[in-house]
């Protein structure tokens, strides 16, 4: 996933405020740290996937007239009449060319929604595995799981609940030592793969 330019559309301060420059570069690093962990796990799939900052959304004037009217398609994430983020898919551009598929995310109506830096960086993760769910056609929880319920059964630790310790079947001085039931394991029976790794 690369990380391309940002389109700057109707700036706060002037570009040449030392407070503008700034504020994008803290936003742009706080991207980069959101994004990192999603793209580590799914880096294969987001290739061909780049990430872009704009200022603030593109408004038509009749969304401005009438905001609760406003509606926008899946690839949009907004808050009420306010887009927050945009997955714009791949296609061809007004020149012919092929363009990559982007999550453009804007900056303005994000910070704006963010009383804390701390607030800004879970908005940003969470605004980001959003589209990238969209993007890949997944529920945001299969891109995220987020953290384990500690009152929630760990599904790959074995029900013990009903087993007891039953007797060795060897002697106490080197008997059989393989366990309740006397039964070695397989050291095959993990297959090729060997544990912890996915099929």
């Amino acid at each position: 996933m690369a990380r391309r330019g940002r389109g700057l559309r109707g700036p706060v301060l002037p570009v040449t405020v030392p407070a503008w420059r700034s504020r994008a570069q803290h936003f742009d690093a706080l991207v980069l740290k959101a994004l990192a962990p999603i793209d580590a796990r799914w880096h294969a799939r987001l290739r061909n996937l780049d990430v872009a900052v704009d200022d603030v959304p593109p408004v038509r004037a009749a969304d401005l007239r009438d905001p609760g009217a406003v509606t926008f398609p899946p690839e949009v994430l907004a808050d009420g009449a306010v887009a927050l983020a945009r997955l714009v898919p791949a296609g061809v551009d007004g020149q012919g060319m092929a363009t990559r598929a982007r999550i453009v995310l804007f900056r303005r109506p994000l910070e704006l929604r963010s009383d804390e830096p701390g607030d800004l960086a879970d908005l940003l993760h969470d605004v980001l595995v959003e589209q990238v769910a969209t993007y890949l056609g997944v529920a945001p929880e299969v891109i995220d799981p987020g953290e384990p319920d500690p009152d929630e059964p760990d599904p790959d630790e074995p029900d013990l609940s009903g087993l007891a310790l039953g007797e060795t079947g060897g002697d106490e001085t080197g008997g059989d030592d393989s366990g309740p039931g006397g039964n070695a394991p397989d050291p095959d029976a993990a297959g090729d793969d060997g544990p912890g790794r996915p099929g």
